[in-house]
């Protein structure tokens, strides 16, 4: 399954890329990707990291969500969580596209569950400016930097911080972290 996926993901950067008549260099500027990683991934030779993921699709003009949403099915106000995109990265990172896709929001719903001691960066990138998200702690902790601050969530706290300026996600508990990602694109 999860190889399966790989393919999809793969094949769903290669579509995006050429309806944009992006060339695997102009993607790779973009995104501050290599060329020979997206290649790689293109080709589900190489799974890609949340943050990389993340940079490739900010570069496409998409969010995780709108990326893993599925063209061509009939868009409903109702995500049915056995119906919701579930993406596993390698380090165990664990995405579930909550919200439901294809609608006229620009807001994405995202639930994380995030492994003890894993920390993942988030560099400054300028496709993703104008785009700003809530991170609501559930479970754990999570250490966020975001520019020059460093902010300690404990379950029920919440942080607000803009998406284009570069953060970094920290797990410094020995449990899994789960947290809700709102996601507001903005007016794309």
């Amino acid at each position: 399954m999860e190889e399966n996926l790989e393919q999809a993901i793969g094949i769903r950067i290669r579509k995006l890329r050429q309806e944009r008549g992006l060339t695997l260099d102009e993607l790779a500027e973009a995104s501050g990707v290599s060329r020979a990683m997206i290649s790689r991934i293109e080709r589900a030779e190489a799974s890609p990291t949340a943050s990389l993921l993340a940079r490739i699709c900010a570069a496409l003009g998409r969010s995780l969500s709108a990326f893993f949403a599925e063209d061509g099915h009939q868009v409903s106000p109702l995500a049915r969580r056995q119906e919701q995109q579930v993406w596993r990265a390698e380090t165990g990172y664990l995405r579930r596209a909550v919200s439901a896709p294809g609608t006229a929001s620009a807001v994405d719903i995202v639930e994380v569950e995030f492994p003890p001691g894993a920390r993942v960066s988030f560099p400054p990138h300028a496709a993703s400016h104008g785009m700003t998200q809530h991170v609501w702690l559930f479970d754990g902790e999570m250490e966020m930097t975001t520019g020059e601050a460093v902010y300690r969530l404990r379950p029920g706290d919440c942080l607000f911080m803009p998406v284009g300026e570069g953060h970094v996600f920290h797990n410094p508990g020995n449990a899994p972290a789960r947290y809700c990602v709102v996601l507001d694109r903005g007016s794309r």
